[in-house]
């Protein structure tokens, strides 16, 4: 047989099997032999192998327990003659501040023989010490075409003051008086006169006031300030009053919550000329308020939440009449920084015992009768309820609505106009003040934008609506008011600035009595259209000290009255200097 096809390996298997068949046969009788021919050889695979059916034991180093190893460090100070190289810093270009200026002087002139004049000054006596004075005059020999009567006006006031600021308090005192003139110029269109019955008419009303105050503020304590002022006005037709206002605050912490207190107290005693009611002429109107009040409060304050609770408590009597009231009002208002100073809701209810003057009546409408009766207004509440935050880091915003209630609301009203009138107010060219209960809702929205460091812009407007109790009318009260103020920093000598005012319509009432010629009575609503008025003003500085300015009024010449039959002077153009200066 040729043997040389065969591999080793076949052959050492097929002896293994050879040798296993022999032993075995040794035990069967019947075995016998036999002759086994290869006729190729063996090719093994994969599926012939059998598996393994037993786990064999893990000896891997893995499941071997570790030993804890303690690691000790030795520190060596090494010696180092490495010096770094210092950074610099960026130069960043410095913008020279301006300078100021402790005392400043300021004159113009304009068409309607306008003058307008400004002075303040502030000399320092010593390192803690200073001495303030100033003077302010506005005035115009008047030119309105529609005016019947003289309509020149001015207003002059000048002021003395002495403050001291120590390491813990400071103080300031001061004296000043006030000079006002204005014309009762609104004749009615109705009122047929002759020339000469108009000359006869003598309009001019002077008003005086001189006054004294004092502000204390102490540091570091639970008193924090005081305030005080004493004013004595009248007028030229024998209106006189006294006016007194105080008003102290405290401060003090329990817990970290902030507990405040203000203290208040207002006395007012004047006596009037006869009082209009409608066609009656009463007596002598005389009248004497003392109101004291004490407003208790915490603020709490705990993440973004803001709570200020309250309550003031108010005493009046009404010392002419023997008549004393008790007035509690809420101080109650919270708001909730929702979105990091992008979004805060905020809500609160609040009152307050308003004490009214013939002297603030004055400065809200000069053109009044000196008959008016006096006393406080009761505001019952004031509710509301509203959103502040921010459009982005240079734009915010304010929504608010509110609804309040107002006991003995003033309200300006033409007076009557009387057949026999002798003085100067009794052509229905002068306003009385009325008082009713009134509700007043309202919505107020606001928007401020810093669009640059040069240029400033605030929008905002409010509409309202009225329901008084016994009057028709809310008289002379808008329906709505809006402004537009924006500053605008051309070059560092050329700055631009604009005020617009829109003043929504008003109601007043027209009253004639010729009754003592024709026994006639009439009476009629008027309503006053609104107006826009437009102002602005440029000022070009020559210098630090220097500069001239232009100031443009009623730009778009609109003819409209602010009160019933007083129109009001057309474009107005005033140009002047203005001048400062220290005095070493």
């Amino acid at each position: 047989m040729d043997m040389k096809f065969v591999s080793i390996k076949p052959v050492l298997l097929l002896s293994f099997i050879l040798i296993s068949a022999s032993v075995f046969a040794q035990d069967q009788d019947t075995m016998e032999s036999e002759t086994v021919t290869v006729i190729k050889q063996y090719s093994p695979s994969v599926r012939d192998a059998s598996k393994l059916k037993v786990t064999p034991p893990k000896t891997d180093s893995v499941t071997t327990t570790k030993k804890t190893v303690n690691y000790k460090i030795f520190s060596v100070p090494v010696a180092s003659t490495f010096t770094p190289v210092k950074g610099r810093a960026t130069k960043i270009k410095r913008e020279r501040a301006p300078k100021i200026y402790d005392n400043y002087a300021s004159l113009g002139v304009g068409n309607y023989t306008n003058i307008l004049a400004e002075f303040y000054s502030n000399i320092e006596v010593n390192r803690d010490d200073n001495l303030g004075v100033y003077f302010l005059h506005n005035s115009s020999q008047g030119g309105i075409d529609e005016a019947q009567l003289d309509d020149k006006f001015y207003n002059t006031s000048l002021g003395l003051n002495y403050g001291r600021k120590d390491r813990d308090f400071a103080w300031k005192v001061g004296l000043g008086g006030q000079h006002q003139l204005y014309n009762w110029y609104g004749l009615p269109e109705n009122l047929l006169l002759t020339n000469e019955e108009k000359f006869s008419i003598d309009p001019q009303q002077n008003y005086y006031s001189v006054f004294a105050e004092g502000e204390f503020e102490l540091y570091g304590s639970i008193f924090d300030k005081a305030n005080i002022q004493i004013r004595q006005s009248g007028d030229a037709s024998g209106t006189s009053e006294q006016l007194v206002d105080f008003g102290a605050q405290f401060n003090f912490n329990i817990n970290d919550i902030a507990v405040n207190t203000d203290v208040t107290a207002n006395y007012v005693n004047g006596e009037a000329g006869k009082t209009y009611l409608y066609f009656i002429d009463s007596e002598v109107n005389e009248y004497s308020f003392l109101n004291l009040g004490i407003s208790p409060g915490i603020v709490y304050l705990r993440d973004d939440l803001t709570l200020n609770i309250g309550v003031s408590l108010n005493y009046s009597a009404d010392t002419k009449n023997s008549e004393n009231s008790f007035y509690v009002y809420p101080k109650i208002s919270a708001s909730y920084n929702l979105v990091d100073d992008y979004f805060i809701p905020y809500a609160g209810i609040n009152g307050s015992l308003n004490q009214n003057s013939y002297y603030n009546f004055v400065q809200e409408n000069p053109y009044v009768s000196p008959t008016l009766a006096v006393k406080p207004t009761n505001n019952q509440y004031n509710a509301f309820l509203g959103a502040k935050g921010k459009l982005s880091n240079s734009i915010s915003y304010n929504f608010r609505g509110s609804y309040q209630s107002l006991e003995d609301k003033a309200l300006f009203r033409r007076n009557v106009l009387y057949a026999t009138s002798t003085k100067g107010f009794e052509y229905g060219n002068s306003f009385g003040v009325l008082y009713d209960d009134i509700k007043v809702a309202s919505f107020f929205a606001e928007i401020s934008a810093d669009l640059s460091s040069k240029f400033q812009l605030g929008v905002n407007g409010e509409v309202f609506s009225y329901d008084s109790d016994n009057q028709s009318e809310a008289w002379n009260m808008p329906d709505y008011k809006a402004s537009v103020m924006g500053n605008y920093t051309i070059s560092d000598k050329w700055i631009a600035g604009v005020n617009l005012f829109l003043v929504g319509e008003r109601k007043d009432l027209a009253i004639s009595d010729f009754s003592a010629v024709d026994g006639g009575i009439t009476e009629s609503k008027v309503t006053l259209d609104s107006y826009f008025d437009a102002n602005a003003q440029v000022r070009y500085k020559f210098t630090d000290r220097l500069s001239v300015f232009v100031k443009g009024s009623n730009l778009f010449n609109n003819d409209y009255q602010r009160w019933i039959n007083f129109n009001v002077q057309g474009l107005q153009v005033l140009g002047g200097l203005t001048y400062k200066f220290d005095y070493n």
